[in-house]
């Protein structure tokens, strides 16, 4: 870490988080970040909720130790799972000044924007259509939009094995499409309630008929935040700004060197740490 740097933290239990740390260095590329993977202990979406929370709390107090006065949770699971949690119980006994924001509620804002038939569907881990957090959270914005969901349990493995295009990543796509669209033929949005469902937008595409409009999270976590720096220029100015990015795993760091430079397009360098 630079010296007397405090970034801006993003988390993820894996690789998903780095389609949003993307987004993120666009639209903030004066910004600092350290992204942090916990590898080592995903994926995170079949786990208990108090073993998310755990892990999750685990790594926001690693990335304030490094620094960071600001954490996103770039993982759908951890945010529905313990991002409450950790800012209504956590926060005012670790420091109250410091702020971890998730990324469902930026993305449930964009439904009203985008769905003409007020019916959505999410696609997500187990965890995260378990938790109910979009229904709820979209429930208390827009009572008059209805909600289905569809678990996508291959997914996750599909982009990290890198077998999206392949024929058996091809009938999993399928298969998990059609069986949201058969629970309601209205649905004209679709939000992708994982991070790492960004990296398999060509295929969806290609399957998903073309009146449906895909809400992909990346973007919408990059506005959100620029414009929650823009109203809170007191966290904003305790926000380092060298154009620096430090990427940290709990896992083997050749993998997550190898597997993340895929995800961002380029070739990175990663440290190990254990906490």
């Amino acid at each position: 870490m630079i010296k007397n740097s405090q970034p801006i933290g993003v988390f993820d239990s894996g690789y998903g988080g780095l389609t949003v740390l993307n987004e993120l260095l666009k639209a903030l590329p004066e910004y600092d970040f350290v992204y942090l993977g916990d590898n080592a202990r995903s994926p995170y979406g079949t786990r208990s909720y108090d073993v998310v929370y755990d892990y999750t709390l685990e790594a926001v107090e690693q990335l304030f130790s490094m620094g960071c006065e600001l954490v996103i949770l770039a993982c759908n699971t951890a945010s529905a799972k313990a991002l409450r949690t950790i800012q209504q119980c956590d926060l005012p006994k670790i420091n109250s000044n410091r702020r971890v924001l998730g990324v469902i509620r930026p993305s449930v804002e964009e439904v009203s924007k985008i769905t003409k038939t007020h019916h959505i569907g999410i696609m997500g881990t187990v965890g995260t259509i378990r938790s109910n957090s979009y229904p709820l959270e979209i429930a208390k914005l827009f009572p008059d939009v209805v909600v289905l969901q569809e678990a996508c349990p291959m997914w996750v493995p599909l982009v990290e094995n890198n077998e999206i295009d392949t024929n058996g990543g091809r009938y999993f796509i399928k298969k998990n499409i059609d069986s949201l669209l058969a629970k309601d033929p209205l649905i004209d949005s679709i939000i992708l309630g994982c991070t790492h469902y960004p990296l398999m937008q060509t295929e969806i595409r290609k399957i998903l008929p073309d009146h449906i409009q895909l809400i992909s999270q990346g973007e919408i976590v990059a506005r959100s935040l620029k414009d929650y720096l823009f109203r809170h220029p007191e966290m904003d100015e305790r926000c380092s700004k060298n154009s620096n990015c430090e990427f940290f795993t709990t896992e083997f760091v050749d993998s997550f060197e190898e597997k993340a430079s895929r995800f961002l397009n380029i070739s990175l360098k990663a440290q190990h740490i254990s906490y």
